[in-house]
Parts: structure tokens; sequence; C-alpha cells
């Protein structure tokens, strides 16, 4: 019986290959994760999987259109299977915590330019900075 990863896998003509269904079982637990972080915890079930397969497969998957990567500043790329609707993310300046916001707009793009110099804009991109709750606890009692 073919489970849903592996039909999604299929549908954009990808074969289904352990890494790959480790790689998408580990970002439905780890949402905006990095590759490091990836390929650590595909490590208990596929222990000879590298940094660079992890990056390979993460490619792999992005362009079949299965995981958004995203690239907040000073943050290396970070991943995610939330894909298809128009939503947005925010960052913690504290500690780096990444969280999605939905964008109140509804249909993408949310932003359009002035002049869009003859592009046909189909993507916004918006990130919001702030300090987690956590992080303001922390600010608070250094006070």
């Amino acid at each position: 019986m073919t489970t849903p990863i592996e039909s999604q896998l299929h549908g954009q003509g990808l074969r289904v290959t352990p890494g790959r269904l480790a790689v998408l079982a580990a970002l439905d637990r780890l949402p905006h994760s990095d590759a490091e972080t990836l390929c650590h915890a595909v490590r208990s079930e596929r222990p000879d999987m590298s940094v660079q397969s992890v990056h390979n497969v993460l490619a792999d998957l992005t362009a079949a259109g299965l995981v958004r990567r995203i690239e907040p500043a000073r943050s290396p790329a970070l991943y995610e299977r939330r894909i298809g609707d128009n939503h947005h993310h925010i960052v913690c300046t504290g500690c780096g915590a990444v969280a999605d916001v939905d964008c109140v707009h509804g249909s993408a793009p949310c932003l359009a330019p002035n002049d869009a110099s003859g592009y046909i804009i189909t993507t916004a991109e918006v990130t919001f900075w702030g300090l987690c709750a956590s992080c303001q606890q922390t600010n608070d009692r250094k006070k």
C-alpha cells in the first residue's frame, strides 16, 4: 500500500528512497529546520546519511515543490513542508526561533511593487522580526 508521502514523491516524478522518506518525516516533526538539524534527526533510522546527502535530498524536494526553502537573514537555509499557501514567517531576534504567520491579505502575492519592471509577480516573501515570549521573559528577568 502506498503512503501519502510516497504518492507525493511519485506525483512529482521522484523515486521513493529511504533518505527522502526520512527527511520528509523529520520535516513533519521539525519544521523550519536546517540541513544539519535534519541530518541529526534522521541518523537514528538512517545512520549512513551525511549532511551532504540531506542537502541533496532537500534540493530535490525543493525543486519538486514538496518542500519550501526559506532564508532568513543571519540564518542558514531552513526548510518546511507547509507549501502551497500564502504564509510568511516571524523570526526571534533573540534565539532565532521561527514561526509561521498567515497572510492577512489571503492571496499571493501579498505585496506588489509600484513598478515590477516587466516581471509577473507570483510571490512576495515577508519576514517579521521580534522577540518570542521566552526571550521576552528572559529579558524581563535580566532587568
